[in-house]
């Protein structure tokens, strides 16, 4: 059976609140305007404008700001059939201050927590070639519980995994209970992103590049991609040489959040494009560099998009 779904992203949907003030720390940030934000939910929104076929899969409060993100979501084409609204808890909230580097936020965790196993049934995984979540949507239980088992099951189907390790202390303090949870998922034979922040606060600064290839993918992972920002990024894949490229050159860097998602959806339209791997980290590096240059979502000109990453 061929399968529809180019993507299925799990996991945190939620309101963005980004400083208005540039280089300001959030003490000093006195206007926020809103955007639709969660790291899973920016990749589904920038791999519909590529054109993907493209599910979410979360859960949002019964409220305004959740009613806002579904008809954002439906407005970019992303399928919200298993979008799931509570009364339990409020859609999930975070305040972010705008910078070129490595973001401040306070984030106020409501509904994202509360995946259940009836928002991924076997009907819905055997359709989809992608599944991707992060480490910020496995944080907190029950939601963890839930993309633990139903990865298992999307891997049995034949869903390739995908995880972004977008990993912080802030929102998951407890690293032990991270690293299980990443080794589970890792065993499972994803395409892994990690940045040199999440490499830092997870394994220590100490960790050479060479050592976070090979520990993850003695773990399990088909390939490695590390982000190094300005630096660019490296691609590893378990028994091929490192690709290294640089990153583009932008001119005027307006807002960095979201950057990482921006870099991660276009390696993978490029990846479901059955491109090289070379290929794929091109396409990310460019999906990056037109981020970087836009505060918020990334523009709706999906078609220019695809001709820019040449694929």
């Amino acid at each position: 059976m061929s399968k529809e779904i180019d993507i299925v992203c799990v996991g945190e949907t939620l309101i963005d609140f980004i400083g208005e003030q540039t280089e300001e720390p959030i003490k000093n940030t006195k206007d926020y305007h809103r955007y639709l934000g969660g790291s899973p939910t920016n990749v589904a929104m920038n791999m519909a404008r590529l054109g993907a076929h493209v599910e979410m899969i979360a859960t949002v409060g019964k409220d305004g700001f959740g009613d806002y993100i579904v008809t954002r979501l439906k407005e970019a084409e992303v399928g919200v059939h298993y979008i799931t609204e509570t009364s339990e808890k409020p859609t999930t909230v975070i305040f972010v201050n705008r910078t070129v580097g490595t973001p401040e936020f306070i984030a106020f965790r409501g509904a994202d927590t509360l995946i259940n196993e009836e928002q991924l049934p076997d009907t819905l995984l055997q359709n989809a070639k992608i599944f991707h979540t992060t480490c910020f949507a496995l944080s907190k239980k029950p939601a963890r519980n839930t993309i633990l088992e139903q990865a298992k099951k999307a891997k049995e189907l034949g869903c390739q995994l995908s995880i972004d390790i977008n990993y912080s202390e802030k929102i998951w303090p407890n690293t032990k209970a991270a690293k299980k949870a990443i080794e589970a998922y890792c065993s499972l034979e994803p395409l892994v992103k990690v940045s040199q922040d999440d490499v830092d606060r997870l394994f220590g600064k100490e960790m050479s590049h060479l050592e976070v290839f090979n520990h993850l993918h003695a773990l399990g992972a088909k390939m490695v991609c590390f982000t190094l920002g300005k630096e660019g990024a490296k691609l590893s894949e378990k028994g091929k040489p490192v690709i290294s490229l640089s990153a583009l050159k932008v001119e005027k860097i307006m807002d960095a959040t979201g950057a990482g998602d921006a870099f991660w959806s276009g390696f993978l339209f490029a990846y479901l494009k059955e491109k090289s791997n070379e290929k794929c980290m091109e396409a990310a590096l460019k999906m990056a560099a037109i981020k970087l240059q836009n505060v918020g979502r990334i523009p709706d000109y999906a078609s220019v998009i695809s001709e820019v990453l040449d694929i």
